[in-house]
């Protein structure tokens, strides 16, 4: 008998009247608001204007979730479609099933339109999104654990997940790898890699989001290797290892190939926003000086209209 072990919500759902709130969507959200706000923060420091990432996410979020949604019911569509089947399930995303893979691809064709409706490069956006994108990962695995899902072996380790049987769905009640954590706290560390890399190395056109994206798919396919749920097999290996494996190969290629051809950082991200900092810096140092005029003037006009006018001589007062 495992003594310690997490335990698993007993529902996903919490009803506000009649508004279901649920725990996976919650999750969704909060990891996309932190991954724009970390996108800011780096974009700016880069010498982007402040909230171009998030115009730009307008574009890339929805991409991004139907793109996760469609890998999901493509490579498991005999979840929704077959004898006894309900289609409808396909679109009832709040459930639980995206795939990071098909979210990641479509979200770029999203990013490209908005950074070319700004004139931007998207190797350079991707360079500023790709930690952010790593943590909202890390938050957006919780949602599994709210749902019950994607959990891996048996075991009795101390940090096993405990999940509760359900027959209509065929899940047998145990302790299990809890995946979705090890994940979560995978994805915080591939976040804390790119940061620090791209740092250290000056790293751009593309290539701080290669080492994200090279950095995540070792840890996916650890974690694919772990988990027990039903799956599309490819010569003995699930579908998403055969994925994880070609995109990191992808990934590599695209650094090594992108460091020797272009070198270093983009010194513009984003036309325009340096002039436009300078020239914001030029009318706040005029301000301060018309400012510091005025100050004078009303210091010294006062004071010589205070000064007392002569007085008769000592001679004239006699007279």
């Amino acid at each position: 008998m495992n003594l310690a072990y997490i335990p698993s919500p007993s529902t996903g759902v919490v009803h506000l009247g009649p508004i279901p709130l649920r725990g996976y969507a919650f999750c969704i959200i909060i990891g996309v608001f932190v991954a724009v706000w970390l996108g800011n923060k780096r974009w700016i420091a880069r010498g982007g204007r402040a909230g171009t990432i998030a115009d730009i996410a307008v574009w890339a979020v929805p991409f991004g979730l139907v793109g996760g949604r469609l890998y999901h019911v493509i490579t498991d569509y005999e979840l929704y479609f077959g004898p006894g089947k309900d289609w409808v399930g396909a679109f009832k995303i709040w459930e639980g099933g995206l795939g990071i893979w098909g979210a990641i691809a479509l979200g770029a064709v999203g990013a490209w339109i908005g950074c070319r409706r700004r004139g931007i490069p998207l190797p350079a956006y991707a360079d500023a999104i790709a930690p952010g994108i790593a943590v909202a990962q890390a938050i957006g695995r919780w949602g599994n654990w709210f749902n019950q899902e994607l959990y891996g072996r048996p075991t009795d380790l101390p940090w096993a997940l405990k999940i509760d049987p359900d027959p209509a769905i065929g899940r047998v009640g145990g302790t299990y790898h809890p995946t979705f954590l090890y994940e979560s706290l995978w994805c915080l560390g591939v976040a804390a890699l790119v940061i620090w890399a791209d740092r250290r190395f000056k790293l751009g056109h593309g290539r701080a989001f290669a080492v994200y994206v090279a950095a995540y798919t070792v840890g996916r396919f650890w974690t694919e290797y772990l988990r027990v749920d039903t799956a599309h097999h490819v010569l003995g290996l699930r579908l998403n290892g055969w994925t994880a494996i070609l995109v990191f190969l992808a990934a590599v290629a695209y650094f090594v190939i992108s460091s020797k051809r272009v070198p270093g950082r983009e010194l513009v991200v984003e036309p325009g926003a340096v002039e436009d900092a300078t020239a914001g810096d030029a009318t706040a140092e005029k301000g301060e000086a018309e400012e510091g005029e005025a100050t004078k003037v009303g210091l010294t006009k006062p004071a010589a209209e205070a000064k007392p006018a002569p007085g008769p001589a000592p001679g004239d007062a006699k007279r």
